[in-house]
C-alpha cells in the first residue's frame, strides 16, 4: 500500500506539470515514482537532472542498469528492482541471466564485477571506502572520472531506493521483488 500519493498528471500544475509533460513526452507515461516525487518539484527536477547527466556519461546504459539492479537489491527496493529489471530487459536488451547476475552480484566479467563490487562497498560502508576499494576498481581499468560516475550512480539509486521505500508507490512495472 502506498504511503505517499501519486499525483494525477492531468491535474498537476506549475513546475510539476512542466516536468510531468517532459517525462510523458519522453516515456509515453509518467511512472508512479515520478508522479509521487511531483509533490516536491525540486526533488523530481534534481532526480531527472542527475539521471539524465549520468545517462550521458561514459559508463553506458548497460552498466548503469547493472549498478541500479545491484544497489536496489542491496537496499531491498521492490519498486526500483521492478523498474530497472524492465528497463534492463526491454530497453538495454539484457537477458534474464544477466539481470539476475547483476542483482545477485554473480560473476559477469572482471571489469563489470569490479564496478559492482565497488558500488556494493560504497553502499555497505556509506561512502567510506578504503584505499584498497578504490585501487581495486582502478586496477580493473576504470578512470578517475568513471569512478566518480559509479559514485554518482550509487547516489542516484540510493535516492530513488530510499524515496520508494518511504513512499511505497504502486508498482507500474512487472514485479521483481528483492531476492
Amino acid at each position: 500500500m502506498n504511503r505517499l500519493t501519486a499525483l494525477n498528471p492531468d491535474t498537476a500544475s506549475g513546475k510539476t506539470k512542466t516536468l510531468f509533460d517532459a517525462i510523458h513526452s519522453k516515456m509515453g507515461k509518467v511512472p508512479n515514482m515520478m508522479r509521487t516525487m511531483g509533490h516536491a518539484p525540486a526533488l523530481l527536477e534534481g532526480y531527472l537532472s542527475l539521471s539524465g547527466a549520468l545517462g550521458g556519461g561514459t559508463l553506458g546504459a548497460k552498466l548503469g542498469e547493472q549498478l541500479a539492479l545491484a544497489i536496489s537489491e542491496a537496499n531491498s527496493c521492490d519498486y526500483c528492482l521492478a523498474a530497472h529489471s524492465f528497463i534492463a530487459e526491454k530497453m538495454v536488451r539484457m537477458d534474464s541471466a544477466a539481470i539476475a547476475a547483476s542483482r545477485q552480484m554473480s560473476p559477469i566479467d572482471t571489469k563489470t564485477d569490479a564496478a559492482l563490487t565497488f558500488a556494493k562497498h560504497l553502499v555497505e560502508k556509506r561512502g567510506l571506502v578504503s584505499e584498497d576499494d578504490v585501487a581495486a576498481v582502478r586496477a580493473a581499468g576504470y578512470t578517475e572520472g568513471e569512478v566518480g560516475e559509479i559514485v554518482g550512480h550509487v547516489a542516484l539509486n540510493i535516492l530513488t531506493n530510499y524515496f520508494n521505500n518511504t513512499a511505497k508507490p504502486t508498482l507500474d512495472f512487472p514485479a521483481a521483488a528483492a531476492l
